[in-house]
């Protein structure tokens, strides 16, 4: 099992939200979150006074998903959250060694 993480521009999440439906993601974890990269933050003007504004705001989406499944999960985020523009975001995959659904007990695959 893989899961995947993914930080985001905030308006891109309805956009991923179907790319991953339509691969066949029954599930994911969305999280606001706030940071900054290469992008570094900007300055805002607002009454007069300028504002040096750090941190951006992200979305970090989760998802773990079975081995085969994550190359097209994946391609189906860096596809829909493209824009072209500094701050799209960042992808990571990593191993999962194990999942329980706590209702049933299921586990590994069946519990994903």
């Amino acid at each position: 099992m893989k899961k995947i993480e993914a930080i985001i521009k905030p308006f891109k999440l309805d956009e991923v939200k179907e790319a991953l439906h339509d691969v066949g993601v029954s599930g994911i974890t969305v999280t606001e979150a706030k940071g900054f990269g290469r992008q570094k933050g900007h300055t805002e003007l607002y009454r007069g006074a300028e504002y040096v504004v750090d941190f951006l705001p992200k979305v970090k989406l989760e998802v773990v998903v079975a081995d085969g499944q994550a190359q097209a999960v994946v391609d189906a985020i860096a596809s829909a959250a493209h824009t072209g523009r500094i701050g799209d975001g960042k992808i990571f995959v990593s191993e999962i060694q194990w999942a329980l659904r706590i209702r049933t007990g299921e586990q590994d695959d069946a519990a994903i």
